[in-house]
């Protein structure tokens, strides 16, 4: 939708108003937030604004409130196996599980999933978060304030007094918070948080140059969830035909089979795709990945020991759904193509 350059400023400034900005700035980036009822649900909406060469640029992010129901663990379109894995992870009593991915990659959808699987009555769990996305019933939520000094290793610091059983970070955004949630782990705590890196193995080495001590690590660290939200085919739509061999090669086959692209229609908005769904790479840390750790081995050396532990890659896992019929190899290249 292309909107007439005659109502930009009109446009922008009623944003900027409904989302408590200062409209008379004009100058320097702001943030905002408001909410709106859509169609009976509430929605709570993030608005960015940014000075542009020909005026503001604003930039929305719409959440859903917590009247939406949590999502359980079960509809996260996690594969079977994958479901398996996670799910023993979250039965480890202490410890650290982190799930990463890019911005806007499902994470928080995931770690308030476990939560919700997690929140028992007689259990403490105590979250920081910047800012609380969504309320849930039974949870102590605390949210992060920089202006006022309380920031995510501020926060953890009281919160370690507050005799929780499960922490979340909502983000290991530094060396000092990721120091204190792994040491957090190894006094008997199960921390979960999220990380913004790649893939699973990535996010080891990463803690590791955060400057983490490597044997922490390893003693601390029960599994990484890599992931990544991939478009779902329109089924009204799907047009079949069969694959090519740089297209086999992509999704790891032999031989040629049918897949499906994108073709649009009224049903679909004319895009080709109906809704998405998340691909998982899971790396539970056995005794092998953790001696690899402890010894500082490379990002390689994990995903090898990792993959004959049985974990499937991301690539591995969009290809499951382009042979299932689920999605394009457009979207596998765009998800998970590496050089």
């Amino acid at each position: 939708m292309n909107v007439s350059s005659a109502v930009h400023s009109a446009l922008t400034t009623r944003l900027k108003l409904i989302s408590g900005m200062n409209i008379a700035e004009k100058r320097v980036p702001q943030d905002g937030r408001f909410t709106q009822v859509v169609d009976g649900t509430t929605l709570d909406v993030r608005v960015s604004s940014l000075p542009m060469v020909n005026g503001e640029k604003i930039v929305i992010r719409i959440l859903s409130t917590g009247q939406i129901a949590l999502r359980k663990i079960t509809d996260l379109g996690m594969s079977d196996y994958n479901y398996q894995l996670f799910e023993s992870m979250l039965r480890v009593p202490h410890g650290v599980i982190l799930v990463t991915g890019p911005t806007g990659s499902g994470k928080t959808t995931t770690l308030y999933a476990a939560l919700g699987e997690l929140a028992k009555p007689n259990v403490n769990v105590i979250t920081v978060e910047d800012p609380v996305e969504k309320a849930i019933d039974g949870i102590n939520q605390c949210q992060v304030n920089t202006k006022a000094g309380m920031t995510f290793a501020a926060a953890l610091r009281s919160i370690l007094r507050q005799d929780p059983d499960i922490v979340m970070i909502g983000e290991m955004r530094d060396t000092e918070t990721a120091d204190i949630g792994i040491r957090a782990a190894i006094t008997g705590h199960l921390v979960l948080s999220t990380l913004h890196t790649n893939d699973a193995a990535s996010t080891v080495v990463r803690l590791i140059d955060m400057g983490v001590a490597a044997y922490m690590v390893a003693t601390s660290l029960i599994g990484v969830i890599a992931q990544r939200l991939i478009k779902v085919l329109c089924p009204a739509c799907k047009t079949p035909r069969i694959s090519t061999e740089e297209e086999n090669e992509l999704m790891g086959i032999d031989q040629s089979i049918q897949i499906y692209d994108p073709c649009g229609c009224p049903e679909c908005n004319n895009t080709g795709y109906r809704g998405r769904t998340a691909i998982h790479e899971i790396i539970h840390c056995t005794a092998k990945v953790s001696q690899i750790i402890a010894a500082g081995g490379g990002k390689e050396e994990i995903e090898e020991a990792a993959r004959n532990n049985g974990t499937k890659l991301l690539r591995d896992n969009a290809a499951e759904l382009v042979v299932a019929g689920q999605t394009s190899i457009d979207e596998l290249v765009r998800t998970t193509f590496s050089v």
